[in-house]
């Protein structure tokens, strides 16, 4: 007899500073759970902003979390003030950018593939 349970998902922890550290479209990311991990619904990066080209992404949503630092987050051309303890939500096609020196945990909802990376004209 053939069970209807679906195999549990991979747990997972890991810590900064043992995770790949790469140069971004918006900083250094610290790459905690990234596309080389199977079986998560989204990715999550550790982020130094330091001078975020505005891009966008068609089917990707992301969730900037402001760990420390503050500055501005770019929505559509419109600045919005941030700082430690403020949330950002990216929809799809929506231009965004970053100013200022800050921490943020970036949360990709599905996985940002390297195809869903778009610049403006």
């Amino acid at each position: 007899m053939m069970s209807n349970l679906a195999a549990p998902l991979q747990t997972l922890i890991r810590h900064e500073g043992e995770v790949p550290r790469e140069r971004s479209t918006c900083g250094w990311r610290d790459r905690l759970i990234s596309r080389e991990d199977a079986d998560v619904a989204a990715w999550a990066h550790a982020v130094d902003i330091d001078g975020a080209k505005e891009h966008y992404h068609k089917r990707s949503t992301e969730l900037y979390y402001v760990l420390d630092g503050d500055g501005v987050v770019l929505l559509d051309g419109v600045e919005h003030a941030v700082k430690p303890g403020s949330l950002v939500h990216i929809p799809p096609g929506v231009v965004h950018g970053a100013r200022g020196r800050m921490r943020v945990l970036v949360v990709g909802i599905p996985d940002i593939a390297d195809d869903d990376l778009y610049f403006p004209q």
